[in-house]
């Protein structure tokens, strides 16, 4: 996943600031997905009105605001399955 610039946007913003300001300044810029795109001002909204206090609160509400689209393959896990019992899941060699 690409930010693009988003992050440099936000960095360069005087604080604090509101969901509002932000997307008020920045809204229309695109965020480029795995699975597709979306628009900044649309990602922050989810979040609802929020008045951040620096930027790394308003990025942790812009990744905790990207949906599906931000993840790679859904539903895929690299881990195994959790067993029950006393000798757990056996070990996979490729």
């Amino acid at each position: 996943m690409r930010l693009n610039h988003t992050n440099e946007l936000i960095d360069g913003h005087k604080f604090p600031a509101t969901t509002e300001d932000l997307v008020e300044a920045y809204g229309e810029e695109t965020i480029e997905l795995p699975n597709g795109t979306a628009k900044l001002g649309e990602v922050l909204t989810r979040a609802g009105s929020e008045t951040y206090t620096c930027p790394s609160d308003a990025q942790s509400a812009l990744l905790c605001g990207l949906g599906h689209e931000a993840v790679g393959r859904r539903y895929y896990s690299d881990r195994d399955a959790y067993a029950t019992g006393e000798d757990g899941p056996q070990q996979v060699s490729f």
